[in-house]
């Protein structure tokens, strides 16, 4: 899958994902799965994969420490650790109310925890137009982050999918994407779609994380970058 343009230790011009899509599902069950989706992991490599682990010098108690149920905070919550944090100092810059979440952010949110985190309820505005919106706050999407400890960021996103024909066009107009390009996403709502909820897992920054690898193209076979495709 291409990304942006990015070139910090986070972000590959190409990654994989894990994606599963649910029907019948909502963002608080992709919090559910996404959860039991990590634990899994965790366990399996720690019981399967402890002298990888040493070799690559990874300190398996913090790993060990990873345990159920993960903290759920709101973005309304979020915002105001975020400038809880840079009244005393710990963040140089202050966050507002809107805005997506940087490096500093994030790993800051999860430092308070030691565990992953999970965000909902982001601002609409910087969020897909195929998310689904709290029809009480429409300012506010059905979308959720996982946020890994020791810095790794963001490894999961996702959430609940727009099932409304009219809003999804409404939605492509407002972001000024041309609609005969996602036609085949709009027949997905015009021909027997149901409510669902779906997330993507990155594979390199959950390894990164797993590993304690400091930069995430040590995760990938081949690295894509911005000037470089092959091999």
């Amino acid at each position: 899958m291409p990304a942006e343009k990015s070139k910090t230790r986070r972000h590959l011009t190409e990654f994989w994902m894990v994606e599963p899509e649910v029907a019948y599902a909502g963002y608080e069950d992709m919090m559910d799965l996404g959860e039991g989706l990590i634990l899994f992991i965790v366990d399996r490599v720690l019981n399967d994969r402890r002298q990888e682990l040493a070799t690559l010098e990874r300190d398996t108690t913090v790993l060990e420490a990873i345990k159920g149920p993960f903290p759920r905070l709101h973005y309304d919550k979020c915002v105001e650790m975020l400038q809880e944090g840079h009244e005393k100092g710990e963040l140089e810059n202050r966050f507002e109310w809107g805005g997506d979440f940087g490096s500093p952010d994030e790993t800051y949110l999860s430092k308070q925890f030691g565990l992953p985190v999970f965000v909902h309820h982001f601002p609409t505005a910087i969020k897909g137009f195929y998310f689904e919106v709290d029809k009480d706050r429409p300012e506010c999407a059905l979308g959720i982050d996982l946020l890994a400890p020791e810095g790794y960021g963001e490894i999961i996103g996702g959430g609940e999918r727009a099932a409304n024909l009219d809003y999804l066009i409404s939605q492509l107009k407002h972001h000024g994407l041309p609609q005969e390009i996602f036609e085949w996403y709009l027949d997905l709502r015009r021909y027997g779609s149901v409510p669902h909820a779906g997330f993507g897992m990155g594979i390199e920054r959950t390894v990164a994380w797993m590993c304690g690898i400091e930069h995430v193209r040590e995760t990938i076979p081949f690295p894509r970058m911005l000037y470089r495709l092959r091999p």
